[in-house]
């Protein structure tokens, strides 16, 4: 049968999106390497297992480590643990695996006791000094295997390999992730400013958001995205993780700028406050904040405070348009981060105020 239907995408499109995936595709070095339960437990309680600070703390309840340490008792198969080897100090850092080392630790070295289990009903209340020798012997020479990223795979390459092998329910967020992983003078600013009551009351955001630090990701998009989009390649997180990197290092050569951008975002959400009724909200009773509604307006203003300071003291009747289904369309989620689409929606919101 003769295929007539037309192609889909034109050469050069599909020729774009392969030197993408050529571009995004990192060379990562490693080497597989097996520990036993027994060597796993004495390095974490040693310290040569380093826990990064962008991940969480021991989050697993006591429920969820009865059952991890049910499938290890039964021999079932064990999710291979993530490692990076830290050049400064030759300590494995743990990229994945944290919760389930910890629980090792605390079972076969501290006194964690069992709780219910679907499969080993008698053992309940067990610690492992509870259990006989031999089974304690067996256990402890049971062999968990390991990745081991090699020290050039960049911090890049190892927040994204944690963002997508993390498939737990506990998974840090990319908010999180930065907040970790890349403290510092800017990262510091942004978590002051999220926290601001006027911000607050512009940005409302789910208690599940709330814990997620939805609001530091969305004051990090302000500053990122209103310094320029030149680096932005369609994909969120590698631009702001490197932009939190710079303004980092920017911050502690310049810490004087600090105010500067303290400033710059409580003009704008003032100038947001007086002009937008609702806020950021896409209803007037609305208890959220979509992400590109929130680009479009908080972006799109402070580009108009740059090119005509004087609109500030004027009303620039926004609430003609802040409803309409135009601003509503440019900030649906179909295609939210391509660039072409989050320039549209800021330039739209920018237009507007200027009177264009």
């Amino acid at each position: 049968m003769v295929n007539t239907e037309q192609p889909k995408f034109t050469e050069d499109q599909v020729a774009a999106a392969e030197k993408q995936i050529v571009e995004q595709s990192r060379r990562i070095e490693f080497y597989i390497t097996e520990y036993t339960i027994e060597i796993l437990a004495i390095k974490m309680s040693n310290g040569d297992f380093e826990v990064p600070n962008y991940q969480r703390e021991d989050t697993w309840e006591d429920k969820r480590k009865s059952r991890f340490i049910e499938s290890v008792l039964m021999g079932l198969p064990i999710p291979f643990l993530f490692f990076w080897e830290s050049p400064e100090t030759g300590r494995l850092e743990i990229v994945d695996g944290s919760q389930r080392l910890r629980t090792i630790e605390q079972f076969i070295l501290g006194d964690f006791c069992l709780g219910d289990l679907d499969q080993l009903s008698l053992l309940p209340g067990f610690r492992f000094k509870d259990l006989p020798e031999s089974r304690q012997r067996k256990v402890k020479n049971r062999s968990i295997r390991g990745i081991v990223l090699s020290e050039h795979t960049d911090e890049q390459s190892r927040f994204d390999l944690f963002e997508r092998i993390n498939t737990s329910s506990k998974i840090a967020n990319k908010a999180e992730v930065r907040r970790g992983a890349l403290r510092g003078p800017f990262q510091d600013l942004v978590e002051s400013l999220s926290q601001e009551s006027f911000f607050v009351a512009l940005a409302p955001i789910s208690e599940k958001q709330k814990k997620e630090r939805e609001r530091e990701e969305l004051v990090t998009r302000f500053f990122a995205y209103g310094d320029g989009l030149e680096n932005y390649k369609d994909q969120v997180s590698p631009f702001l993780y490197e932009y939190t990197k710079r303004m980092n290092a920017h911050f502690e050569q310049k810490p004087k700028d600090v105010e500067a951008y303290r400033q710059r975002f409580n003009e704008t959400m003032e100038f947001v406050r007086q002009n937008f009724p609702w806020g950021f909200r896409r209803t007037v009773k609305g208890k959220a904040t979509p992400r590109a509604r929130f680009e479009a307006i908080a972006i799109g203003s402070y580009y108009a405070l740059q090119q005509k300071p004087e609109i500030a003291k004027q009303s620039c009747h926004a609430e003609d348009w802040h409803d309409s289904q135009e601003l509503r369309k440019i900030t649906g989620a179909d295609g939210a981060n391509a660039i072409g689409r989050l320039r549209g929606r800021i330039n739209f919101v920018r237009d507007r105020l200027l009177g264009e």
